[in-house]
């Protein structure tokens, strides 16, 4: 059996409705998804990323050793699963920069789709990356 890493971008979220849900009750649901909490928003993520988890552990060696950027990407191989988001952005985006003339051509390409999802994170707050270890 063997494991990657998958990147998961939000990729739209709705409103999980009932017919039998009150008018009143429906607009606290809307004013919920409106400030960013999660009462009845069913989040879909699109797969954006994989990489094999060897592979990963590799690449994200690359960052520096004892840097946050690597402590938060090792949580995948560690605890399954992290979440990035806004607050993550401009911290990974400077490590991989930093880290891009010591990667191999295949890790650079992951660096630039990873940048690129943190730009539209930077552009849209409300978008995060569900990362998971996968057994395939």
């Amino acid at each position: 059996m063997s494991e990657s890493v998958v990147f998961c971008q939000l990729s739209r979220k709705f409103v999980d409705e009932n017919d039998n849900t009150p008018a009143d009750a429906q607009q606290v649901v809307y004013y919920s998804l409106a400030i960013g909490h999660h009462l009845g928003v069913i989040d879909c993520l699109k797969e954006s990323l994989v990489c094999p988890l060897e592979a990963y552990q590799a690449w994200i060696a690359t960052l520096e050793a004892d840097g946050e950027a690597r402590r938060k990407m090792n949580g995948v191989p560690r605890y399954g699963e992290i979440v990035i988001d806004q607050n993550h952005v401009v911290m990974l985006a400077r490590a991989l920069d930093a880290a891009k003339p010591t990667q191999t051509p295949e890790q650079q390409a992951w660096s630039q789709a990873l940048l690129d999802m943190l730009q539209a994170i930077q552009q849209e707050p409300a978008i995060y990356l569900m990362v998971r270890r996968r057994y395939d």
